[in-house]
Formats: C-alpha cells, sequence, structure tokens
C-alpha cells in the first residue's frame, strides 16, 4: 500500500481542518464586538454561533480522526480494520482517507444505538 500517497492527502486535510476551525474561533471572537443589538439581533446571532460551534465541533471530531489515521501511519498499522483487522478497501481510503474501519465494521458501527 502505498502510505505516502494516503500520507500526503491526510496532511493536506489536517491543514484544511485547522485553518477552518481557527477562522471559526476568531470569527467568535469578534463577532459583534462594540455593537448594539436588540433582542432579535441577539436571538440571531446566537443561532449563528451555535451553528458555527456545531459545524465546528463535527470538524473537531474528523481532525481527530485525522490525526488518529497519521499516527495508524508512523506505527504502519494504516489500512487495517481497527476492530477486525482485516484490510480496509483500497476505494473506501480513496473515499475517506481516515477511516479506521473497514466497510462491514464500519456497518456495525452505524447500526449502533447512540
Amino acid at each position: 500500500m502505498d502510505t505516502k500517497h494516503f500520507k500526503q492527502r491526510l496532511l493536506a486535510k489536517e491543514r484544511e481542518l485547522t485553518q477552518f476551525l481557527a477562522k471559526v474561533r476568531s470569527e467568535a471572537r469578534v463577532s459583534h464586538e462594540g455593537e448594539v443589538e436588540d433582542a432579535m439581533d441577539q436571538a440571531t446571532s446566537e443561532e449563528a454561533r451555535s451553528e458555527r460551534l456545531g459545524e465546528s465541533t463535527l470538524e473537531w471530531a474528523e481532525l481527530q480522526q485525522v490525526r488518529d489515521a497519521l499516527q495508524r501511519i508512523e506505527k504502519g498499522t494504516y489500512g487495517k480494520c481497527i476492530d477486525c483487522g482485516r484490510p480496509i478497501e483500497q476505494a473506501r481510503l480513496e473515499a475517506i482517507p481516515w477511516t479506521p474501519y473497514c466497510h462491514a465494521d464500519q456497518e456495525k458501527h452505524d447500526r449502533k444505538p447512540t
């Protein structure tokens, strides 16, 4: 398996996510500083902030998955399902290079109630 190819893709994704999260943090700090807002403006601002934070939570989780995949490359375990140890399908890795599961085990995780 060409881990160099996947490492480059993962590093690019890590940069993308890190930049996005830094932007969200920066926007949250400077958002409407010093502006006088009425109750409707405040509600709208809070809703927008909540949406950005919700998005950033998903991005943080994805960033952690990307970093975990990079660690698996360093350990030499990248491309193997962390549940069953079988190789993860090449097409799956191309689509989602940070996935820790083969298709069958991912389906098991997706069916688990939250």
